[in-house]
């Protein structure tokens, strides 16, 4: 029988599965073992339960004004964050393999962190670039020599992984500057609980609800000597930024004050809190605003979105900064194809969570294949996030194609190609059915130098358009939650 043809009962009618992993089913579409229990509940509910799932869900958002914001929307930019009613499940086994995947990657960049500001020995070395590292626009000349708490240069990475063909998860990109979207996995677990209650009770999902807490713990790990109760703000760029409500959820979370570049100042090279009762020392600060509008005496001179002198505070080590000034490196996509070798230098192993294929553009021979085969492969902006920045050849039109072979050949040194991949599908709740739709998945990992914490879980991202492979909410896509499995 050919799998993309096999005939499921309702709500199934639209299901089909063709080419990629899918989930919920294997090639001859029998319901894998994790997800049997959902796939049979599905089948029993009557057809008018999972739209008023879906509903209550869609209400549950709306009521805690979960939303993000779509810049340049001609409908308008505030938007309830897309959330699919049936959740993504991962055995126990394949979570080990990422979690140890996980603290493999952030440890060793960590270490590559400290060393391109400071030795320079991966350089000398010439296991990556000299000239790679120093052009890359978030490398920050005012962070060498400087040292930071624990050596702790990225605390909180949001790493993007992705199920090949294949069944293998393999990472898509780093995300080490101001990762955003967990509050988004935190809420998608509330309202799971919420709308399906029993299913989620009888399945033995491990919690994440202390997510927030461990955020606190590793925060406080960085706090300048000698302060044993440290004060810790959460540093936002204010209600107009994408993630707002993330800020303020997470400020709530922690217990954090949350605030804005004018709520703090510098005085006797010390970072300051204005208060009703009077100044009140910082001593750490979870900062949700890029390096460039941090301090506008060190960076962009136009930004009134930061502290003015806090970078010379911070290099001082009188206040601690999350994640520091500088990790913007290792956040470039052309890097990112180093990553590999970056974690045998230092750890002296191989990866266990591998990269995918990965075409420098800077390199000649490279970028004439690259040029050759643009209706086939993906290229991406090395800085770019949210899906912006990107060429999809086989969903490009020629005068698309044709627009980025003339940008790869101004600046080659911007962009990195990379295969099509098929994303794996999950079923998700579309128009009344279940179809299959594309998903990756992004973790959330905190380093605090001593202690690697990962929730079990992360946010996994639905690219809720039928045939999209881009699942950024700014691009049409939406979220489910994250079930890992105790056994």
């Amino acid at each position: 029988m050919n799998p993309s043809h096999y005939r499921f009962p309702p709500p199934f009618t639209n299901y089909a599965i063709e080419g990629a992993y899918d989930e919920m089913f294997t090639a001859d579409g029998i319901a894998r073992e994790h997800y049997i229990a959902i796939f049979e509940r599905l089948l029993e509910l009557p057809p008018t339960e999972l739209d008023e799932r879906q509903q209550a869900a869609d209400l549950s958002f709306l009521n805690q004004g979960i939303t993000f914001t779509v810049y340049g929307a001609d409908e308008g930019t505030e938007r309830i964050f897309p959330y699919d009613l049936l959740p993504r499940i991962i055995p126990s086994a394949e979570w080990d393999v990422i979690e140890r995947g996980l603290a493999q990657r952030i440890t060793a960049l960590n270490l590559f962190m400290k060393d391109i500001y400071h030795d320079g020995h991966i350089l000398n070395d010439r296991v990556v670039p000299r000239d790679l590292v120093y052009s890359c626009k978030y490398y920050r000349r005012q962070m060498r020599g400087v040292r930071v708490p624990n050596d702790v240069y990225v605390a909180v990475v949001g790493t993007d992984l992705i199920r090949v063909a294949s069944g293998e998860f393999v990472v898509l990109e780093d995300n080490l500057r101001v990762p955003s979207g967990v509050s988004y996995m935190l809420a998608n677990r509330q309202v799971m609980k919420y709308v399906f209650p029993r299913l989620f009770s009888a399945y033995g999902v491990r919690p994440i609800d202390h997510y927030g807490q461990a955020l606190l713990s590793t925060l406080r790990a960085l706090a300048p000597k000698r302060r044993e109760d440290p004060n810790i703000v959460l540093l936002s760029p204010g209600v107009y930024n994408s993630a707002y409500f993330e800020h303020a959820f997470l400020a709530r979370q922690m217990g954090l004050t949350l605030v804005e570049g004018r709520d703090l100042l510098v005085h006797d090279n010390m970072v300051y809190m204005r208060t009703t009762a009077g100044l009140q020392r910082v001593d750490v600060i979870y900062r949700r605003l890029d390096d460039d509008f941090l301090d506008p005496l060190a960076f962009r001179p136009d930004s009134i979105l930061g502290v003015p002198g806090l970078l010379n505070v911070y290099r001082s080590g009188n206040v601690a900064l999350a994640n520091a000034i500088g990790t913007g490196v290792a956040d470039d996509k052309a890097i990112y194809a180093y990553v590999p070798a970056i974690i045998r230098y230092y750890l002296n192993q191989d990866p266990i969570l591998n990269n995918v294929e990965t075409y420098l553009l800077s390199d000649e021979r490279q970028r004439r294949h690259v040029l050759d085969n643009l209706d086939k492969l993906v290229v991406k902006a090395v800085g770019e996030s949210g899906g912006y920045g990107m060429l999809i050849g086989p969903h490009a039109n020629s005068i698309e194609r044709e627009q980025f072979r003339e940008k790869i050949n101004a600046d080659p040194r911007n962009y990195i190609a990379q295969p099509t991949l098929a994303l794996s599908r999950a079923p998700c709740f579309i128009d009344g059915s279940v179809e299959p739709r594309h998903i990756d998945l992004r973790p959330y990992i905190l380093y605090s130098g001593e202690q690697v914490t990962i929730v079990p879980g992360g946010l996994t991202r639905v690219a809720l358009r039928r045939g999209s492979l881009v699942v950024n909410s700014s691009q049409g896509g939406g979220s489910k939650d994250t079930w890992v499995l105790n056994e």
